[in-house]
């Protein structure tokens, strides 16, 4: 099956994603836009913990680990699978050193229906924000610019998801952000154990319009359900 997560959105207000996350230090407002069509490749809204407090900037979505070679890559990186996070080569060290939260509303997904692939939008119900695990590194291009990247993990899926997709983003509840964050924290089976499906009770799926298939698509029609 083709790769999950792949597309999601992000239109909550910058005020809303300060206090959400507990942002201490943050990137001016002026530059934050939102999206109902995110894609690989985007720079994407991140939050980092540097050891005192979280951090929210931007990282492109693709990880391009610090000893790779050139950024080709990058496209394959989109996402990282839970259960070997901490054996890859591309995400080993990241695992251990620099983890990340990437804030969302909702994410997309196609559910394959024999050859008909359908637009699917999955959100919380109470439509809340919510933080994906995510896992970064900065690579150094022969140029001398510093990319800094990301990549999503990913885990088995819950009721509802498995209906859609063989795999779901691992949403964060609350209480397990800041674990998560912690750049002191290196135990693996604690961190491993954060990485489980999230209750399908709390999350709700619809149809979506075909739009959303061309990331050059971004309104708020995107997310409107199909009747």
């Amino acid at each position: 099956m083709e790769i999950l997560c792949g597309r999601f959105t992000l239109f909550a207000t910058y005020q809303y994603l300060i206090s959400d996350f507990d942002i201490q230090e943050m990137f001016e407002e002026a530059y934050y836009e939102e999206s109902y069509n995110i894609a690989p490749t985007h720079n994407i809204v991140s939050v980092i913990n540097d050891g005192t407090k979280n951090r929210m900037g931007y990282l492109k979505w693709g990880l391009i680990p610090s000893w790779a070679k050139d950024e080709k890559m990058a496209s394959k990186m989109i996402n990282a699978r839970s259960e070997t996070v901490d054996e890859k080569p591309s995400f080993k060290k990241s695992f251990y050193q620099k983890r990340c939260i990437i804030p969302m509303d909702s994410f997309y997904e196609w559910k394959r229906e024999g050859k008909m692939k359908t637009p699917m939008r999955i959100k919380l119900k109470d439509d809340s924000l919510f933080g994906v695990a995510g896992l970064w590194d900065s690579w150094k291009a022969p140029s001398g610019e510093v990319i800094h990247t990301c990549t999503i993990l990913t885990t088995q899926p819950n009721e509802l998801m498995a209906e859609i997709h063989d795999r779901m983003p691992v949403i964060l509840p609350k209480e397990h952000q800041k674990e998560w964050l912690n750049p002191s924290n290196q135990d693996k089976e604690q961190l491993k154990s954060l990485l489980v499906p999230f209750p399908a009770t709390q999350m709700l799926a619809y149809e979506v319009s075909n739009k959303v298939n061309s990331p050059r698509n971004n309104s708020a029609e995107l997310i409107q359900r199909v009747i």
